[in-house]
């Protein structure tokens, strides 16, 4: 405390520094559930010494600074061009130029004049020693001549002949026979033999072994007999014109009515000549039965001849059911209906009557 008559000393005003003031540190908020009892805050730190007010030092105070003068570095040492050596290519052309000797190397020229420069402080930081001349590779030595050109090569050594091979030879004067190549031309010709007579063969044995044929009705057959009144021969003769229209290139037509002492009733007619295709005339001829005797799908059954096709079918006629079969090879067709007799006896029964009916001139 001052007396009231005395005024405090203002305290002098701090000389610029280049910083900004740093303003006072903001009072620290209460945290939370912290007790709300004043503390006593603690007084600022005093501010820091600015260096304007600190004594300067001299670093070098009491140091030697005398002897700081280094001698200038020597010249470099020329070196000299390394000459190019000649090409080890050998060719046929005139010597190639000797090569001169390199040029004598120039003098060294004079160090410049020495200047004095005026003693500079040591630095605080040691100093590397100057650097150590080392010494410098003498000049090559001189190019070699170049070598003489070289010889030509010798020419190609000329091959001999080859020797004759081991055997009789031709007498002196006559040209040796020419050995004969192997020909394989028989084994084409047989090839062409086997395709040109093999195919025609194999289709036409069945045609010469079916054509020509020639058809007669027998009496009796197995069981069967030749029915002889009048309807019977009525109804053969409708059922040979029938064939007649329906297969007009035959050669000849036959029909005949079989019965059998239990009422069993065969209606067989056809025809002969030469067919090309007896399978789709197989076919054609059940299409052309199916409106007459409602058949129903035709079944292929196998005659174990080749060239020969049958198909049955089983149908109605005069309110019975009937069994319809027909047989067609290279030289005849035959078709019968069959009454109170399954597919498979009607199948057999027809083969029966072909072998008894036709006849070939093979027989």
């Amino acid at each position: 405390m001052f007396p009231a008559d005395e005024q405090p000393a203002e305290p002098p005003a701090p000389r610029w520094s280049g910083s900004a003031a740093v303003p006072p540190p903001k009072p620290r908020k209460r945290a939370w559930g912290e007790s709300a009892e004043i503390r006593p805050v603690p007084a600022p730190a005093p501010p820091p010494e600015q260096p304007e007010h600190l004594t300067p030092v001299d670093p070098w105070a009491g140091a030697d600074t005398g002897g700081w003068d280094l001698p200038p570095p020597p010249p470099p040492t020329p070196t000299l061009p390394y000459p190019v050596a000649p090409s080890p290519r050998p060719h046929s052309g005139p010597p190639a130029a000797p090569v001169h000797s390199p040029a004598p190397p120039e003098p060294p020229r004079p160090a410049p004049p020495r200047v004095s420069h005026p003693a500079a402080p040591p630095p605080a930081y040691p100093v590397s020693p100057p650097p150590v001349a080392y010494p410098v590779s003498p000049p090559p030595a001189p190019a070699r001549p170049a070598p003489p050109p070289p010889t030509p090569p010798a020419p190609p050594r000329q091959r001999r002949a080859p020797a004759p091979p081991p055997g009789p030879q031709a007498p002196q004067g006559y040209a040796p026979k020419p050995t004969r190549r192997r020909r394989r031309w028989p084994w084409i010709l047989l090839l062409m033999l086997a395709c040109c007579c093999g195919c025609p063969a194999y289709y036409g044995v069945p045609m010469a072994s079916q054509y020509p044929a020639d058809a007669a009705l027998p009496a009796e057959v197995a069981d069967l007999r030749l029915r002889d009144d009048n309807t019977s021969k009525a109804t053969a003769k409708q059922l040979e014109t029938e064939v007649r229209k329906a297969h007009w290139l035959a050669e000849d037509t036959f029909a005949g009515v079989y019965s059998t002492a239990a009422g069993k009733r065969v209606t067989l007619f056809g025809g002969t000549g030469f067919r090309f295709t007896p399978e789709s005339d197989a076919e054609d001829e059940m299409t052309r039965l199916t409106g007459q005797y409602s058949l129903g799908e035709a079944q292929v059954v196998d005659t174990g001849v080749r060239g020969r096709h049958q198909r049955c079918a089983v149908g109605r006629a005069d309110g019975q059911d009937v069994v319809v079969c027909t047989s067609v090879d290279h030289g005849s067709i035959a078709t019968a209906v069959f009454t109170r007799l399954s597919l498979d006896d009607s199948a057999a029964l027809l083969g029966t009557l072909r072998e008894q009916v036709v006849t070939t001139n093979q027989k």
